[in-house]
C-alpha cells in the first residue's frame, strides 16, 4: 500500500464576508508548493487537493475521506491550509497530531520562520477535522489573530470600524 500525505485547502468562502483569505491563501498556494518539490526526491506521494463545501460542514473533506478505502493509497497525515497572510504563522495546536506540530517546529527553526500555536476553536472548524475524525494524523496551519473579525464582515462594516 502507497503512502501519502493529503495537503489541502478550501476554495469556498463564508458568504457573510468577502472570504479574502478565507481561504482563497490557502488554494493558491498548492500549485506552487506541488511545484516546489516536483524535482525533489520523497519518501512518501503527495496528493494536493483543493477542498469545496468547507463553509457548508467540510463536504469535499468528508467525501474524499469516504473515498479513501477505495483506494490503494494509505493517507498517513494531512496537512490543511486555512486563512493565511494575515499575520504570522500559527497552528492549530489542541486540533493537531503533536508529532506534526513537533515537525513543523523543527522545520520553521530550520529555516528560520516564526510559528507558533493559536487555537482558534471559536472561529468554527476545518477540513482537518475530516481526517482527524478518522484517526489520520492532521495538522492545520493558519494566521488568523487578533484580526479574526474581518473574515466574516463585508468590506463596509469593516471600514466603519477602522
Amino acid at each position: 500500500m502507497e503512502a501519502a500525505i493529503v495537503v489541502g485547502a478550501h476554495f469556498d468562502l463564508e458568504e457573510a464576508g468577502d472570504g479574502v483569505v478565507d481561504n482563497w491563501s490557502g488554494t493558491s498556494l498548492l500549485p506552487s508548493l506541488y511545484q516546489g518539490i516536483a524535482g525533489l526526491p520523497r519518501r512518501h506521494t503527495f496528493r494536493f487537493v483543493a477542498f469545496s463545501g468547507e463553509e457548508k460542514g467540510q463536504v469535499g473533506s468528508k467525501a474524499y475521506v469516504r473515498e479513501l478505502r477505495n483506494t490503494h493509497e494509505q493517507v498517513i497525515a494531512m496537512v490543511n491550509m486555512d486563512t493565511l497572510g494575515l499575520d504570522e504563522t500559527e497552528v492549530w495546536v489542541n486540533r493537531a497530531d503533536s508529532n506534526l506540530v513537533r515537525l513543523m517546529q523543527l522545520t520553521a527553526a530550520a529555516v528560520k520562520l516564526p510559528v507558533s500555536g493559536m487555537n482558534v476553536d471559536e472561529v468554527g472548524t476545518t477540513d482537518s477535522e475530516s481526517f482527524r475524525e478518522k484517526k489520520i494524523p492532521a495538522i492545520t496551519i493558519h494566521s488568523l489573530s487578533d484580526l479574526t473579525g474581518i473574515l466574516y464582515q463585508s468590506d463596509r462594516e469593516y471600514s466603519e470600524e477602522v
